[in-house]
Formats: structure tokens, C-alpha cells, sequence
């Protein structure tokens, strides 16, 4: 009888010091879900921004293209090198949104890892 009282008392300890643990690392991944969920909230505004930036490049250039003289069979230097500088902005919002999508994905991974 002492030995099992014993055995009983041994897997009650271990039971309390395994639940200790897990109290522990649940605090942890609560720590780690809320910095989490707040660079997706900064992912989600960046996103915002890029796209209202992506927005207005293409306004720029669509107006950049009325403005354009349409009878001119070839456009000016000044007229080129503002298209050329409305592409470059539009390939780096594009790749700027690209690469929030990709970190959003991962976030949203590990959220749905963490649930």
C-alpha cells in the first residue's frame, strides 16, 4: 500500500510540475500570438499605404498620358523620363506589395499555428 501511495504521489508531482510548464509556455505563446497579430496589423497598413501610393502613381500616369499630345508621333525626353520614373515606382509598389502578401502568408501561418 505505501508503494503505491508512493506511485500516486509521484505521478501527481509530475502531473503538477508538467502542468507548470505548459502554464509557462502558454504565457510565452500568448506573448508571441499578441506580437504577432501586431506586425499584421502593421503588414495590413503598409499594405494600405502601398496600394494608395501604387494608386496614385497610376493616376499620375494615366494623367501624364491625357496630357500627352496624341498627334506627337514621338514623346519628349522630359515626357520619357517621367514615364520611365512612373514604371519604376509602379515595379517597386508591386514588389513592395508582393513582399508584404508573402510576410502577411507567414504571419497568418503562424497564427493559425499557434490556434
Amino acid at each position: 500500500m505505501d508503494d503505491s501511495f508512493r506511485l500516486l504521489e509521484e505521478k501527481i508531482k509530475k502531473a503538477a510540475e508538467r502542468m507548470r510548464v505548459l502554464a509557462v509556455e502558454n504565457q510565452s505563446l500568448r506573448g508571441e500570438l499578441s506580437s504577432a497579430q501586431t506586425r499584421l496589423a502593421d503588414a495590413g497598413k503598409k499594405i494600405e499605404s502601398a496600394e494608395k501610393r501604387r494608386d496614385a502613381a497610376e493616376r499620375r500616369r494615366e494623367a501624364a498620358e491625357k496630357a500627352a499630345p496624341e498627334a506627337s508621333p514621338s514623346p519628349s525626353p522630359e515626357e520619357i523620363r517621367q514615364r520611365e520614373s512612373f514604371e519604376r515606382e509602379v515595379k517597386q509598389l508591386r514588389r513592395e506589395r508582393e513582399e508584404i502578401r508573402v510576410r502577411l502568408a507567414k504571419l497568418i501561418g503562424a497564427l493559425d499555428g499557434l490556434e
